[in-house]
C-alpha cells in the first residue's frame, strides 16, 4: 500500500465535503483532461468564480475538451482563456452557435496570439454579418475583402474598407460605395482621404494660447525652443508647468528652476523616455535627475543597466522603488522582496511573480509575525514539505501551504477528510488523476469516459 493510500480509502460521500472537492478542483492547475471532461458535467459547480475556465491552465487536450463541450458559456470561456492551444480554438470559426463564432471573430487575437492561417477567411464567409465585420480586423486576401466591401450589411462594407483596397476596387464598386444609401459606408469612404491638415500654429502663439491644454503640449514639444518654453517656467496652471519640467533640453537648473506640482497617483512618462528610455546614456540621465517624475519614468523600464538598477534601487522615493520592482526585470531581490512586505496596493501579490523574488534563503521567514512574509517562505526554491507542514495550520498562510506540492501525499490525503482544509487540498495539483476521479466518484459525479 502506497504511502496515505490507508487515508484516502476512508473518504467519505458528505455531501458538504464533495461541495469542497469540487470548489477546490476547479482551482487544481494540474487538472487532467479526463477530469475536466466529468467536472463540465456539473450543472452548478461550488467554483470559486463562474469565469474559472477562462482562468485555468490549458494545455492542446484540455482545450479540445472545452471546445467540444455542449454548453455554450463552456465554449466561451474557451475563447477567454490566454492559455488555450490555438489551433485547436480555432475549431471555433465553425461553431454551430453564433454568438460563440461572434466572439471568436472578436477577440481570437488578443493576448499576443497567432490567429492560424485561413481562419480569417473562413470568418469572413460566415453567416451571421456581425461575424463578417469582425472578420475585417484580420490580414484579408483582396479578392475577399473586395467581396466583403459589397456584403449586403451596410456595417460590413464599411468595416472593410482599407487605404490599400480603394484602388483595387472596380470602378462600378468604387461609385456605388461613394454613392451608398447607409451614410456610415460614405463616412468610411471619406475617412481613406482625410483632408489636408490645418497648418500648426507658431509656436510663440502656442505659448501664449488661452488653452492650458494647448500650452501643455508647446512646453514638451521639442520643436518649441527651449528659451521660448522656458517663458512658461510661471504659468498660472500647474499641468503646463509640469510638462516644460520634464522637457528633454533642459539642464536640471533650469528643471529645478520650474515650480512644478507631482501630483498623486500615475503619471504619463515622457515620449523621450518612452521612446528612447532603453539607451544607457538616457537611462543614466534619466535616473541621476533632481526630478521625481523623471526617475519613476525611468524605473518603467524592463531592462536597465546594472548601475542603474543600483541606483534606482536607493531611490528616496518608495514609488520610484515600487516601479523599479514592478516593471524592471533586473530589480534586485532584497528590494522586490521589501516592496512585497511594505506596499499595501491592490496588486501586491504580483511582486511575486517577479523573476529575482524566489530565491534561497526565503525559508528564514517561516515564523515571521508578518503573513506576507511567512508567504514568501513557501517561495524559497530549496525548502523541503517540513517547512509546508510548519505552514498548514497557520490561519493566514495555511490555505497556501495546502495546495503547496511539496505538502507530502499521506497529510494531503488526511486533510482531503477535514471540511475546512478539503478544497484546498483539492486544490493540490500534486493530486493524483486517480485520486481526483475518486473525489469525483464520491460526489456523485458522471463519468463518460467509464475510466480513471
Amino acid at each position: 500500500m502506497s504511502e496515505g493510500r490507508g487515508d484516502l480509502d476512508r473518504l467519505g460521500g458528505d455531501e458538504r465535503l464533495a461541495r469542497e472537492w469540487l470548489g477546490g478542483l476547479t482551482l487544481n492547475p494540474a487538472l487532467p483532461a479526463s477530469v475536466l471532461t466529468r467536472l463540465l458535467t456539473v450543472e452548478e459547480l461550488p467554483a470559486y468564480s463562474s469565469s474559472w475556465l477562462a482562468r485555468c491552465p490549458l494545455d492542446r487536450e484540455r482545450t479540445a475538451v472545452l471546445v467540444a463541450a455542449p454548453r455554450i458559456d463552456h465554449r466561451l470561456q474557451a475563447v477567454e482563456n490566454p492559455t488555450a492551444d490555438v489551433d485547436v480554438l480555432a475549431r471555433l470559426a465553425r461553431d454551430p452557435e453564433p454568438r460563440v463564432r461572434f466572439v471568436y471573430a472578436a477577440i481570437a487575437g488578443d493576448f499576443g496570439r497567432r490567429v492560424p492561417e485561413g481562419v480569417p477567411e473562413v470568418l469572413a464567409g460566415d453567416s451571421e454579418a456581425r461575424v463578417r465585420r469582425m472578420a475585417t480586423q484580420w490580414d484579408l486576401p483582396v479578392a475577399v475583402r473586395a467581396r466583403l466591401a459589397e456584403d449586403e450589411d451596410a456595417l460590413v462594407r464599411a468595416s472593410a474598407l482599407t487605404a490599400d483596397l480603394w484602388p483595387r476596387l472596380s470602378a462600378a464598386v468604387r461609385e456605388a460605395l461613394l454613392a451608398d444609401p447607409e451614410p456610415r459606408v460614405r463616412d468610411a469612404v471619406a475617412q481613406l482621404f482625410p483632408p489636408e491638415p490645418v497648418p500648426r500654429a507658431e509656436p510663440d502663439e502656442r505659448v501664449q494660447d488661452p488653452d492650458p491644454f494647448v500650452r501643455s503640449r508647446a512646453a514638451q514639444d521639442p520643436e518649441v525652443p527651449t528659451a521660448l518654453a522656458l517663458r512658461l517656467a510661471e504659468d498660472p496652471d500647474d499641468s503646463v508647468r509640469l510638462s516644460l519640467s520634464m522637457r528633454e533640453d533642459l539642464t536640471e537648473e533650469q528643471r529645478s528652476a520650474v515650480a512644478y506640482v507631482v501630483p498623486n497617483g500615475y503619471h504619463t512618462p515622457p515620449r523621450w523616455i518612452v521612446e528612447r528610455g532603453h539607451q544607457p546614456d538616457i537611462a543614466r540621465r534619466a535616473a541621476a535627475s533632481g526630478h521625481v517624475l523623471l526617475r519613476r519614468s525611468i524605473a518603467m523600464q524592463r531592462h536597465l543597466p546594472a548601475d542603474v538598477v543600483d541606483r534606482l534601487a536607493e531611490d528616496e522615493d518608495f514609488f520610484v522603488k515600487l516601479t523599479l520592482c514592478q516593471s524592471c526585470q533586473e530589480a534586485p531581490h532584497a528590494l522586490v522582496l521589501e516592496m512585497y512586505a511594505h506596499w499595501h496596493g491592490l496588486k501586491w501579490t504580483f511582486l511575486r511573480s517577479h523573476p529575482n523574488f524566489a530565491k534561497p534563503g526565503l525559508a528564514r521567514f517561516v515564523d515571521h509575525p508578518d503573513a506576507r512574509l511567512r508567504r514568501a517562505a513557501l517561495d524559497d526554491p530549496e525548502a523541503g514539505p517540513e517547512l509546508v507542514l510548519r505552514l498548514i495550520d497557520d490561519p493566514e498562510v495555511g490555505w497556501w501551504a495546502l495546495r503547496d506540492p511539496r505538502l507530502p501525499s499521506q497529510e494531503l490525503n488526511q486533510r482531503l477528510n477535514v471540511p475546512a482544509s478539503a478544497r484546498n487540498a483539492a486544490a493540490n495539483p500534486a493530486l493524483p488523476p486517480e485520486t481526483m476521479h475518486r473525489l469525483l466518484d464520491l460526489s456523485g459525479v458522471a463519468n463518460p469516459a467509464g475510466s480513471h
